[in-house]
This record gives structure tokens, sequence and C-alpha cells, in this order.
């Protein structure tokens, strides 16, 4: 009895094998109309701006299984700031990634970008900023005046800084901004080159762990608080011509975030693993801070959520600040059809 038993477990393993094998060669129908069943589908997504804590619910979805379950191989690349996250996803070279809603906005309503579309918020409040460390003499706005500040090109932060300064009372006339790579900025504040570097406030940690000095944060939300923080984007056609694709990844990156954010110190050894320059400690404790930012009473429960008017506020302050060449709409640069509904 116990020889029949085994044999009759080898046989129906043996057919439970064959037909894995049959369905995982299946070949993919090319629509991006359904997320499983077929071969994978291969995505680019960059991260906003380098490998910090912020961004480690990418590789959380990835290491997870998330953006498997949902039908997609995804190769994960450091990202360099809003123009450039643009710039390459409407190149082609990439499908999806986080930008700044304002840096977007800004770039639209100048005419410096378009055939991109954002499906997704990341953050409810903008966390664009200024990071200083003590003994720079920078306890407010006003005390930039005269002093040298380092950031990407094209970064939000820096893009931005103009309409914060004339919110703030800053004269920006007075600030000398110079460039710096994302994964420089930090050294380059802890060793005295420059006095302060453009941002994200939950970078706090991982400031105060790479300059061993405490971190003196001055947050744009302080005098812009209805902008929105990051949001997913991929590129016009993308969003035209595969919206469940589209629907499907957006839902397993907000299965990556809700993860990281509930996990935080899983999310930073996930990240750890991918990075090798990481901080797991530093990345949870930016999750840890970040939270805040993502759930909002303006969202309700679900994750990634847009409103209209809240964009529409937006960009207003943009206009009345004179930070705008022409006159824009959230419909142009936000696809509610594909955002989550709250």
């Amino acid at each position: 009895m116990r020889r029949l038993t085994r044999t009759v477990a080898a046989a129906a393993l043996a057919t439970a094998l064959a037909l894995v094998s049959a369905c995982s060669g299946d070949a993919d129908s090319g629509d991006g109309s359904s997320g499983g069943g077929g071969a994978l589908e291969k995505v680019t997504y960059l991260t906003s701006f380098g490998n910090f804590g912020r961004d480690s619910y990418a590789w959380v979805a990835k290491e997870k299984g998330f953006f498997k379950e949902a039908g997609f191989d995804v190769e994960i690349k450091a990202g360099q700031g809003t123009n450039a996250v643009i710039g390459t996803i409407v190149g082609g070279q990439a499908q999806f990634g986080p930008i700044d809603l304002t840096g977007g906005l800004l770039q639209v309503g100048n005419g410096q970008a378009k055939d991109f579309v954002a499906v997704a918020a990341i953050q409810q409040r903008t966390m664009a900023g200024i990071a200083t460390v003590e003994g720079k003499g920078i306890a407010s706005p006003k005390d930039l005046e005269g002093k040298k500040l380092a950031d990407t090109q094209g970064s939000v932060v820096r893009n931005l800084f103009p309409t914060y300064a004339r919110m703030a009372g800053v004269d920006a006339s007075k600030v000398t901004w110079v460039n710096g790579q994302a994964q420089d900025l930090m050294g380059m504040l802890g060793t005295g080159t420059v006095d302060g570097i453009g941002q994200f406030v939950v970078g706090q940690p991982t400031i105060e762990t790479v300059t061993r000095q405490k971190a003196v944060m001055l947050p744009y939300s302080e005098v812009m608080q209805d902008l929105y923080g990051n949001v997913l984007i991929t590129s016009a056609k993308i969003a035209k011509e595969k919206p469940e694709m589209v629907k499907r990844f957006t839902a397993a990156l907000m299965k990556g975030l809700d993860y990281a954010l509930t996990n935080p110190q899983e999310a930073g050894n996930l990240l750890k693993k991918n990075v090798d320059a990481a901080i797991p400690a530093a990345a949870a404790a930016e999750l840890q801070l970040m939270t805040g930012y993502v759930r909002s009473s303006n969202s309700g429960t679900q994750l990634g959520t847009l409103d209209s008017g809240r964009v529409a506020k937006s960009i207003a302050i943009l206009q009345g600040a004179g930070a705008l060449k022409q006159n824009i709409t959230p419909d142009q640069i936000i696809d509610f059809s594909l955002v989550p509904k709250a």
C-alpha cells in the first residue's frame, strides 16, 4: 500500500509539473491586458532621485514578488531628478518613474516637456526642501541669502526655488546654486563644499548618518501647503495604448509602497540587498518620516489618489508667483482615468 501511494503521488507530481511547464511556455499576448499566465513583460522603472529609503518601495515590490504577480519583469535604475526622469520616459528608455508633481507642472507650463502623464500620487504633500547642518548659520529661509547651495540640474527643489524664495521673502539673486550628482550631495554638505543642498525632508536621517552632524531642514511645504509630492508617471503613448497594463503596474507599486511603510526595517534591508551603498537603518527612518506625507486625510484609505481641485490650486500658486509662462489644466498632466480611486 505504501508503494502504491508513492507511485500515485509521483504520477500526480509529474502531471502537475507538465501543466506548469505548458503554462509557462505560453506566449504573452503583448497587449498588456492580463497580469498572469504568460511571459513576464519587461519594464524599466526609474527611482525619483538616487537609491535612498524614500524610493525603496520599488525594490520591495520587486523582492516581494508584487511586480511578478502583476506580470512584470522590472529593472530598477536610479533616477536623477524630475527633468531627467521625464526625459528618459518620454524618450522610451524607461516606462515608469516618479517625479515631483510641481516640477512636472513647471516643465509643462513653461513648454519644456510634454508627452507624459501622471497616473498615481506617491506623496500627498510635497517633500521638497533645503537641507543644511548646524553651524552653517541657516535657521530660516532668509538665512539662505549669501549662501551656496547644491543640487542636480533640473531638480524640483532647484526649479521651484524662485517661487519658494518669493513666497518666503528671500532674495533669490543672493543665493548661489552649483551642480552636483544625487549620490554626491550629502558628501558635499558634510565636507563643507556647500552650505546646503536640495533634498526631500525625509532625507534627514541619511544626512545625519553621512555627515555625522545635526541636520537642519527647511521644508517648502511650510510656505506652499497645497502642493503634492512625487507622482508616478508614464509616457502619454503607453497610457493611451496600454491603460490596463498601467493600472496593473500602478497597483503592484502601490502594494510595495504600502508594505514598505508598514515594514520599514525590512524595506531598508531589501534596499541594502540590491544597493551596496544603502544604509538600512537610515532607509527605515526615511520611510517612517515619509508615512505622514503618503497617508493623508485628503486621500482616504486608498494610496495613490489625486484630486483635480488640489492640482488646480497648485497651478494657481505657481501662476500667482509668475512661475508659469502658459496656462495649464490638471488634465494636461494627469490621466484621471488611470488614477486609483479614493
